[in-house]
């Protein structure tokens, strides 16, 4: 599947609220914004006894994942549970996929079963936006990842850990490192940051690392990690992902740790105060050192915990744009019929 171009009707309802959550591309600073006050409003949720609310009671939440994880998937069934949503999980390894079944087959017979939304991670660029395209009406989808494309929830669920630890977005510099050609979770932090007005957003890499076009994010490249991390507010360390690479982008692990990786005393070169960040899963020893990965400064454990309170919101918000919309529609036919 071609890199989609995800249009913003589809996304948002006639009112502009969240319908399905495909990018960040193409979002207001408002809604980001509306997004991370709602999770705000989500974590307390997490430190009660009996950590429910009944938002989505009733409603069915289908977990499709094509991909491995554990992070995502655990924190977006957490999330639907804690809205008290009934949740389904697709083993795609041992479904019907896995004997030849194509993508629109599982869609529908998941529709009947009744789901109210699907929660879909696929190693294609594009794979969420064809579902959205092709469900049926009242169905909302949230891309949980697809290919190099993009990551919404991770990028905001990180915007809500720099928002938490530095109370803003006006004046930070914040650096990512790493893998950026391979990244959808990049790709979602560069939009992320752009629209909630970040000044300063530096990516670091070596060249075979690095995308073309990083200029329409506004972001400045550094080849020399040294140089890139230098007075950062934050450090967002990537994954290096073997899996998406072919041929000789990296010389090793030892040598791209050499350059890139992220240790003690490369940290002095930041802000005294500056948080690290890292999507997950974390390679020690080839992208960051273990006491920087554990140390004081290391907010890589409160991304997970945050991550369960932006799911949270964004079900809840996607779900509540589906009701609205068909409210619409609903007026629409009246009005015309009369």
């Amino acid at each position: 599947m071609t890199q989609p171009d995800v249009k913003r009707p589809l996304q948002l309802n006639d009112n502009g609220q969240l319908r399905h959550f495909l990018s960040l591309d193409g979002l207001s600073c408002e809604l980001l914004t509306e997004i991370l006050d709602t999770a705000d409003s989500f974590l307390e949720v997490g430190a009660r006894a009996v950590k429910k609310v009944p938002l989505l009671r009733g409603r069915t939440v289908c977990n499709v994942f094509f991909e491995n994880s554990t992070r995502t998937r655990t924190t977006f069934e957490l999330a639907a549970q804690r809205l008290s949503a009934d949740v389904i999980t697709l083993n795609v390894s041992t479904s019907s996929t896995s004997k030849g079944e194509t993508l629109t087959d599982t869609l529908r017979n998941l529709e009947a079963m009744a789901a109210d939304m699907f929660v879909v991670r696929h190693a294609d660029s594009g794979a969420a936006h064809f579902i959205a395209e092709h469900v049926c009406p009242n169905v909302a989808v949230i891309n949980g990842g697809d290919g190099r494309h993009a990551h919404p929830t991770q990028g905001m669920l990180d915007m809500l850990t720099i928002r938490r630890h530095k109370g803003g977005f006006e004046n930070l510099s914040v650096a990512i490192v790493g893998d950026i050609l391979h990244s959808r979770v990049a790709r979602s932090n560069m939009l992320a940051l752009k629209t909630l007005g970040c000044p300063d957003i530096r990516v670091i890499g070596p060249k075979t690392l690095l995308p073309s076009g990083l200029e329409q994010y506004g972001v400045r490249v550094f080849h020399d990690m040294d140089e890139g991390i230098r007075d950062v507010d934050v450090v967002i360390m990537l994954r290096l992902q073997r899996e998406r690479m072919q041929g000789g982008l990296l010389p090793s692990e030892g040598e791209f740790y050499k350059l890139y990786g992220l240790t003690a005393q490369r940290l002095r070169l930041t802000k005294p105060d500056a948080i690290v960040m890292h999507p997950g899963p974390i390679n020690r020893g080839v992208e960051i050192e273990s006491a920087v990965a554990d140390g004081p400064q290391s907010v890589i454990l409160n991304q997970v915990t945050y991550g369960i309170a932006i799911r949270m919101a964004v079900l809840s918000m996607a779900m509540s744009g589906q009701a609205t919309q068909r409210q619409l529609e609903s007026e629409s036919v009246s009005e015309e019929q009369n």
